[in-house]
């Protein structure tokens, strides 16, 4: 059974959408940020920091090898891993890569109190936001094999994963 890997901004609702997805759906649920967590038994942050942004990239970049070779999962990805083509190559044509698009107003409020996310951790965090969706969203497209509106709740869009997935599996 191929994978089913969530895409889109921070925000968006991959992993709650996505835990939806692996219960009704029979499959096992991992968030690829706390995959990365429990592998190197840091957090996020603490990775930035001592690390710096690359060196979590580089993090990500073996996570998504690693679980692109697992099967049967429903993977969050984290909101930066599909904005590289090394991380999209390594899932393309093998798993089905599903972008939850979510209006940016929309993550706009759904981050504004946001207190862990380290690229959110500024004073002009609204236009950091805006900066990074207009950047990223052409990139998630593209990535994509599917695009589901993320601004149901999420059983909802959890079902139209689910529906979507299915009838390209056909």
């Amino acid at each position: 059974m191929d994978n089913i890997v969530l895409c889109g901004f921070m925000g968006c609702g991959k992993s709650t959408v996505g835990r939806n997805v692996a219960r009704k759906s029979g499959r096992k649920f991992i968030d690829m940020d706390l995959y990365i967590e429990k592998k190197t038994n840091m957090k996020i942050s603490e990775i930035f920091e001592k690390y710096g942004e690359s060196g979590f990239r580089d993090m990500e970049h073996y996570a998504c090898i690693e679980l692109s070779q697992m099967s049967g999962l429903v993977i969050a990805s984290g909101g930066g891993a599909f904005t590289f083509k090394r991380n999209i190559d390594v899932f393309k044509g093998k798993d089905t890569i599903v972008l939850l698009d979510v209006p940016l107003e929309t993550i706009k409020m759904r981050l504004k109190n946001d207190k862990h996310r380290p690229l959110l951790q500024r004073p002009d965090k609204n236009k950091v936001i805006k900066e990074l969706y207009q950047k990223r969203l052409p990139l998630y497209n593209s990535a994509a094999d599917i695009v589901i509106s993320g601004k149901n709740t999420p059983l909802k869009t959890a079902y139209a994963v689910i529906n979507a997935v299915n009838s390209i599996k056909k």
